[in-house]
């Protein structure tokens, strides 16, 4: 029975085939302009923050009855990889890291449970609890920023004017979420006068509830008037400032206005919650989120045309700036990969034309728009978008998927040669190297395995990597042994003159080499194997990476100032900053945040716990260089202008973000010694001139005025400790009273201690207390003070104080290389600390690890399929090690092109790496299976090996040079370099090497001994 014969098929039925040819390309660009285009690709943020609150406690009250309780609970959580706690006093906030094999789609399910269990836990914390909140957002992206600036209005009007645009922005169709930030909330304050109040005898508990009384909206009932009912509502509530004004206070029997007691005014939440700026103006900002699975770049250019509405319907002096616009950026991040990608074409189209000629060339470069096109229809119907990985991955496999056209044209050709015809040339492509082809597609494909299997975020963000190189190598098999036979037969020649005996310079040199590797086959071995080992010493030498950073033009500063520090000091020290901003050539904009950092206007990005001694400058410079030039300013700006400020400046990062690279955690029971051996540590780090800017994320002591109770006497005057404090708490902090409800604006009336008393810590002692009508005291008449210093924030991991030592880089070198050069120096300080106390490598070096280690997990896998395919296809253990031996040797090429290069191995260069012996099986696979078939046609074994590597070796070649040079147009850019080079080396190294090494080898696995004549039969194996 005849075997079905695909090509054979194919040229049977030729115009269903054109058929499929035409709407391939169609559908292609069809697919095409719906894909959907990212700058980078998502990956879920598996982080969510519980807050909590107990009011007037310590930090070590509320880490003992409040982070703790809540960590405790957290533990029993399934998928939790660990928590991270910041406890400052009376609030908590608990960060969950889940594992990082959770499925995103499980998200929503697992952070319901943790609201569930913290439910479950609520009666267990004290009476004083102020609640949860939950925020399971936090991955959430803005990728659209502006800033909304004016001349001559107040924030509350253009507040108002951003609220109006804010609710268009919200009817776009793929709007997500639209939110205002900086806007610093309306706010009339009652600032008493101490003094005055306790000399009347004016309890402020009472004041209080006599406006807060006033002010409610209470029912008042319904008259039932016969015929119809009439409404009873009661008037007097607060219609501004002037209402407290009338307000009239009784003591006794005397009235007194609000205004003997209070100064009134109308302002702004002063000290501000946060503050955001532009340019050094303060502004209101407007963050829009996109929805899932929208185009980006049609929702940015719906959000132009609504802002662009929204300018022209302002009112003069009111100003719209973007100062985010990711659909631009993703824009112009595609349009540069699709220029790389048509450069790489070009490269792969040139290849084929020189070597093969024009027509074998036009058949091999027919079926690129081919797989491509089929290849985005994929990507279409499952949901890959057009990002920096998967446009890196396409360049990638352009090299790789014209193998199999190669090999199946320049089969046809060598058929052609030998005097066969066109139809029986193209259908002999499947009889003779259609599985072995298949069988090395698949190994190719086996090697990526480990992208698309690390359960990482790293892997999570690299996985398009994996899928669209496995679906178009075997889009690439099927368009070669389906379309290809059928091109070869429409455009080359019915007849081709055979190649002359001796060939060219280039096939008569490599007959010789081929020769004496073959006839000293075990010197070729032992020198390969040589090579091998000492590019495995070399690996030593080729330094170690996470992911790059980015290569946009934006630049950010984090400010931190000492914990008890206030914003109006951050404020000041960023003023301070921005300075040095204004008028720089560098600069084309910029925007600053006071008491927070920037919304996540990009996935990869490091957002900052809030807190008044935190700020952060984000600048839009001109270009990469400008960037690099104004990076460098800023540093020594940093280390001259502002000491006891930590000014860290950064760039984006590509990849999960780590914040400073260099990252040692030390851990410990007790919080003093902590702090104590923290120092030491850094102190110790900061010894590397490596190393810049090293500093720890908790340590400073605030000072602290300790009120002490002297409760007896109190108890004579009738005072309580609750009763002071709530008096304290009101001067110091402010109490809402009731709220001023304005329009849809709810303004809160704030009654705080005047100016003088909230500003001066001497005037504590004499502050006046009110013992009922008439009477008053002053504090130091029932408290004694003591002045001392406590921690205000405590950091813990996994329910353990940590503080976490963190270095920028001074030099070029990589966090790696810094980290592996302190081993020695860490493990011998580590070995000085008490028991109980611990340190753990943290930054972008824990962050490698911790991607890396589902790599090494999943070889085996990897390796197992290998072994599977290539047995499969070999049906021998000889053959099979024959063909395995060549897997490592690509190792050879990649050190030689890192090292020369001077590009770190990082994460991406790994997978890359792990490529590498795929793509080097495959040839071997395809050139020992041509050694067996000679075999099996009668030609001895020494003769089958020199025919067989002499024969394979121009499609081998062919596919290395297209493979090797595709990658040239991506090894210019910061993300894909190291990888380019790393393959471009192996590629070529390892093809090379193998040519003349797999010879050599077969020969020594079988014994083969050198004939003195030639035709000898043999007995070769099917080879599968």
């Amino acid at each position: 029975m005849k075997r079905f014969n695909l090509s054979d098929w194919a040229l049977q039925h030729r115009s269903f085939v054109w058929f499929l040819m035409i709407v391939s390309v169609l559908a292609g660009a069809l697919a095409y302009t719906g894909i959907g285009r990212e700058e980078d690709p998502d990956f879920a943020i598996k982080t969510m923050i519980v807050s909590a609150a107990l009011p007037g406690a310590d930090v070590q009250q509320t880490l003992t009855q409040v982070t703790d309780r809540i960590e405790k609970k957290l533990s029993d959580l399934p998928e939790l990889d660990y928590t991270e706690s910041i406890t400052r006093p009376g609030e908590s906030i608990v960060y969950i890291e889940l594992r990082p094999d959770t499925h995103a789609g499980e998200l929503p399910r697992i952070w319901q449970q943790v609201r569930n269990m913290m439910a479950d836990i609520r009666d267990e914390f004290p009476a004083e609890f102020a609640g949860f909140r939950f925020n399971d957002d936090f991955g959430d992206v803005f990728g659209n920023l502006y800033a909304f600036t004016s001349d001559g209005f107040t924030r509350r009007e253009i507040r108002d004017y951003a609220e109006d645009v804010r609710r268009i922005v919200q009817q776009i169709e793929d709007a997500g979420k639209v939110e205002l930030f900086g806007t610093r909330e309306e706010v009339i304050y009652l600032e008493f006068d101490i003094d005055k109040l306790a000399a009347l005898g004016l309890d402020q508990k009472q004041v209080q509830e006599t406006l807060a009384a006033q002010n409610a909206i209470l029912p008042s009932g319904v008259i039932d008037a016969g015929p119809e009912r009439v409404l009873v509502r009661i008037g007097g509530d607060f219609t501004g400032t002037g209402s407290l004004l009338d307000v009239n206070l009784r003591v006794a029997d005397r009235f007194f206005r609000l205004s003997d007691v209070a100064s009134i005014r109308r302002d702004y939440a002063d000290p501000p919650e946060d503050i955001f700026r532009f340019n050094g103006r303060e502004a209101i900002g407007m963050a829009v989120g996109m929805r899932t699975g929208a185009n980006i770049l049609d929702f940015g250019a719906a959000l132009t045309d609504v802002i662009e509405d929204a300018r022209r319907s302002l009112p003069v002096g009111v100003e719209i700036h973007q100062v985010a616009d990711q659909p631009q950026v993703v824009d112009h991040a595609v349009n540069h990969f699709l220029k790389a990608l048509a450069e790489a074409v070009l490269i792969v189209l040139a290849v084929s034309f020189i070597s093969l000629g024009w027509r074998a060339g036009l058949v091999v470069t027919t079926t690129v728009p081919l797989v491509l096109a089929l290849t985005f229809v994929f990507m279409h119907y499952t949901g890959f978008t057009l990002q920096r990985v998967s446009l890196g991955a396409l360049i990638i496999a352009l090299g790789l998927l014209v193998d199999d056209a190669m090999i199946a044209i320049e089969t046809m050709i060598s058929r052609l040669e030998k005097g066969e015809g066109l139809t029986q040339a193209a259908s002999y492509a499947w009889t003779s190297i259609a599985f072995p082809m298949l069988s090395g597609t698949l190994v190719t494909m086996a090697g990526f395995i480990p992208i698309g299997l690390n359960d990482s975020a790293a892997g999570e963000f690299t996985f398009s990597l994996f899928v669209v190189i496995a679906v178009s190598l075997l889009i690439s098999w099927g368009v070669a042994v389906l379309f290809a036979p059928l091109l070869g037969v429409s455009f080359l020649p019915k007849t081709l003159r055979p190649h002359a005996e001796g060939g060219g310079i280039v096939r008569r040199t490599f007959h010789k080499v081929l020769r004496i590797g073959m006839t000293h086959r075990w010197v070729t071995i032992g020198l390969t194997v040589a090579a091998f080992g000492l590019s495995v010493y070399g690996m030593r030498f080729v330094e170690q990476q996470f992911f790059p950073n980015s290569d946009r033009p934006e630049l950010i500063v984090d400010v931190r100032l000492p914990q008890n520090a206030s914003i109006t000091e951050t404020q000041a020290q960023m003023d301070r900053l921005e300075a040095h901003l204004k008028d720089n050539p560098h600069v084309a904009y910029w925007t600053s945040y006071v008491g927070r950092t920037a919304p996540r206007f990009i996935l990869a990005y490091d957002v900052l716990t809030p807190a008044q001694n935190t700020g952060q400058v984000v600048i839009q410079s001109k270009s990469v260089a400008a960037r690099d030039a104004l990076r460098t300013e800023l540093q020594q700006i940093a280390r001259e202008d502002f000491p006891g400020v930590d000014l860290f400046v950064k760039l984006l990062e590509i990849g999960p973000p780590v914040g400073r690279p260099v990252q040692y955690r030390l851990s410990g029971p007790d919080i003093d010694a902590l702090r104590d051996h923290a120092r030491d540590l850094a102190a110790l780090v900061a010894r590397d001139t490596r190393l810049t800017g090293v500093v720890l994320d908790w340590n400073e002591p605030v000072r602290v005025v300790a009120v002490d109770i002297l409760h007896d006497r109190a108890r004579q005057l009738g005072l309580t400790s609750r009763d002071i404090a709530a008096t304290l708490y009101t001067i110091y902090d402010g109490v809402e009273v009731t709220e001023l409800r304005d329009a849809d604006h709810l303004i809160g009336i704030v009654a705080r201690g005047d100016e003088e008393a909230r500003r001066s810590v001497e005037a504590l002692e004499n502050l006046q207390l009110s013992t009922g009508p008439g009477g008053a005291i002053p504090l130091r008449a029932v408290a004694n003070f003591r002045y001392e210093t406590e921690q205000p924030v405590i950091h813990q991991r996994n329910r353990v104080p940590t503080i976490t030592v963190q270095a920028a880089l001074a030099t070029g070198d990589q966090p790696a290389t810094v980290v592996n050069d302190l081993a020695g120096t860490i493990a011998a300080f580590a070995d000085t600390l008490p028991h109980g106390y611990h340190i753990a490598v943290g930054g972008s070096v824990e962050e490698s690890a911790e991607s890396q280690g589902p790599i090494a997990r999943v070889v085996p896998l990897m390796t197992l399929i290998m072994l599977t395919l290539i047995m499969i296809q070999m049906q021998g253990f000889r053959l099979g090690f024959v063909v395995l031996c060549v897997a490592p040797l690509g190792l050879i090429g990649v050190v030689v092109a890192l090292l020369s290069s001077g590009a770190p191995l990082g994460f991406v260069a790994i997978l890359g790496v792990l490529a590498l012996v795929g793509i080097l099986i495959r040839n071997s696979i395809i050139l020992v299976c041509e050694i067996e078939v000679l075999r099996g046609k009668g030609m001895d074994a020494w003769n089958a090996v020199f025919h067989a590597s002499d024969s394979r070796a121009r499609p081998i070649l062919l596919t290395a040079a297209a493979a090797s040079l595709a990658l040239i147009p991506i090894s210019r850019q910061i993300f894909w370099g190291p990888m380019a080079y790393a393959m471009m080396g192996g590629i070529i190294a390892g093809t090379l090497i193998t040519l003349i090494f797999v010879p050599a080898l077969y020969l020594a696995v079988f014994r083969v001994k050198r004939p003195s004549t030639s035709g000898h039969a043999g007995s070769g194996s099917s080879c599968g």
